[in-house]
C-alpha cells in the first residue's frame, strides 16, 4: 500500500482510465470519461457523476461500484474507501 503522500496509481494510468458508462454515451463530447483523483483514493467522472474506489491500489472500475457512489457528494466519500 503507497503512503499518503504519493499518489496510489500512476498518472499515466490516471491518463488512459475512462468511466466504463460515460465512453458508451455519445452526449458527452470528444473524450469522455476522463477521471479525476479526488481523497487520493476516489476516481471521479465529471460526466457520468459515478464515484471508483481505489483499493490497496487498484482502481475498482466496476459499474456497480461506481453506481453505488453516484450519489454521494465528494466530500462525504469515506476515506479510505470501505471493503464491499
Amino acid at each position: 500500500m503507497s503512503d499518503e503522500t504519493s499518489p496510489p496509481i500512476s498518472p499515466e494510468l490516471l491518463e488512459i482510465l475512462r468511466c466504463p458508462i460515460a465512453v458508451q454515451s455519445k452526449e458527452y463530447g470528444d473524450d469522455p470519461g476522463r477521471l479525476e483523483l479526488v481523497h487520493n483514493y476516489w476516481l471521479v467522472c465529471a460526466d457520468s457523476g459515478y464515484k471508483y474506489p481505489i483499493r490497496d491500489g487498484i482502481p475498482v472500475m466496476l459499474i456497480e461500484e461506481g453506481e453505488k457512489w453516484k450519489d454521494t457528494a465528494v466530500n462525504d466519500l469515506p476515506v479510505p474507501p470501505p471493503l464491499s
